[in-house]
């Protein structure tokens, strides 16, 4: 039975040029978690109070979706595109337990 799990990444500062460079990549991944039905949310943090941050860029991203283990969360995680263009200082997973809505 898969859970869900939260992945919680952090950014390195100034990584909008990081992330620009591999969002396609990364990207394709969240939309196949979807096609799957394994995603429940996914998305960026605006480093500035405003759905477009323009030029501030982001300070890390949350993705939330069903693994069927913690491991299975951690390597995916892991193989990011993301992390290879160096985009997160940080990235942390955890199991989530959906309680509402």
């Amino acid at each position: 039975m898969s859970l869900f799990y939260a992945i919680i990444s952090e950014d390195v500062p100034n990584s909008l040029p990081l992330r620009q460079k591999s969002r396609a990549a990364h990207l394709a991944r969240l939309e196949a978690l979807k096609a799957e039905g394994r995603l429940l949310i996914a998305g960026p943090h605006p480093a500035i109070d405003s759905s477009d941050p323009g030029e501030a860029g982001f300070t890390g991203s949350l993705v939330v979706a069903q693994f069927d283990s913690l491991e299975d969360a951690q390597n995916w995680a892991d193989a990011d595109p993301y992390i290879e263009a160096g985009v997160y200082a940080k990235v942390v997973v955890k199991p989530y337990k959906k309680v509402l809505p």
